[in-house]
């Protein structure tokens, strides 16, 4: 199952997402009233999270209505569909308590830059945060920053959006905790330095790359969620993305150092998830940094994640 935000006739709403429609939930349970026989118990919300696993509460009844809806005519689905160019796509949690993120989780990557990626075992991951003013809205335009212009880089990454307070768990039971999963764009400004006449410190070039990240409309997500019911396993997906039609990074998510369960464990084993976090998982080769090639005004970016679906944003 996958379900979007979304913003039409001046009400947000929750959807089925099919790519390039959407069918809102509430429409659906009227139209499949008969077939679905509970329309009057469906939950009147916006929050994304009431209709995913693991402790939606709406959960069970957005199944049984995507499948009631599958039983409908091609025309009566026709009916219920609106055009996604028709809406306005919102990130799936407009305000997540934590937002993070992972550094260097993709060995080609690591290698890409210069440096030696460790084995798993050697290492551990490298966690770092962003603030919520970074969110952009699927089809809402990244923004160049006055202050740091000239090195804006690109990261697809899968996202990972938890459902349930997560604390101490094992890898094993890791996954059980995931509401569904999303795409990531970790824009990133690779040349950032604050105050250029400044004394150097030690740990200057740390926090160059750090506030590098932090610049407002830093971090698009979208365009759905695809729940974690519907995919045993997040290892097994294609990520892609492309500026202006070139494709800039193509590769598998179960190339990543540290998979999803590991994730979650090793930052559970010291910080408490909870419902609507948001973890982006790292980015594989092929960035902007490597070349020396950095986006513009005018650009498309195109992050694209295969059963999840294509987050595309403009870049002004």
């Amino acid at each position: 199952m996958r379900i979007a935000r979304f913003e039409h006739d001046n009400s947000v709403r929750i959807g089925f997402f099919e790519d390039s429609r959407m069918i809102a939930l509430a429409d659906a349970a009227a139209a499949c009233a008969g077939d679905f026989g509970r329309s009057e118990r469906l939950r009147k919300s916006a929050d994304m999270l009431d209709f995913l696993p693991p402790d939606g509460p709406a959960w069970s009844q957005a199944i049984a209505l995507g499948e009631a809806v599958s039983r409908l005519k091609v025309s009566e689905r026709e009916k219920l569909a609106v055009h996604t160019d028709h809406v306005r796509l919102l990130v799936p949690i407009p305000r997540p308590n934590a937002i993070y993120l992972l550094a260097g989780n993709y060995a080609a990557h690591i290698e890409e830059g210069g440096k030696k990626a460790a084995a798993r075992q050697e290492t551990f991951p490298y966690v770092f945060m962003k603030p919520p003013t970074t969110l952009t809205h699927p089809g809402s335009p990244v923004r160049i920053p006055a202050i740091s212009p000239h090195s804006i880089d690109w990261e697809c990454e899968l996202g990972v959006i938890i459902g349930r307070n997560c604390k101490g768990v094992t890898e094993q039971e890791a996954l059980t905790y995931v509401a569904g999963y999303t795409v990531v764009n970790d824009i990133s400004d690779r040349k950032f330095r604050p105050n250029p006449e400044r004394v150097k410190r030690d740990n200057d070039q740390f926090f160059d790359w750090l506030h590098g990240k932090w610049h407002d409309t830093f971090c698009p997500i979208g365009p759905c969620v695809r729940s974690a019911d519907s995919l045993s396993d997040p290892q097994t997906l294609t990520l892609e993305l492309r500026v202006n039609g070139q494709v800039k990074q193509h590769a598998s998510s179960g190339q990543m150092i540290f998979p999803v369960a590991a994730l979650i464990a090793f930052i559970s084993s010291f910080v408490t998830l909870e419902p609507g976090d948001i973890i982006s998982t790292g980015t594989p080769s092929g960035v902007g940094a490597a070349t020396g090639t950095f986006l513009k005004s005018g650009d498309v970016l195109e992050a694209e994640i295969s059963g999840i679906g294509l987050l595309r944003n403009p870049v002004v």
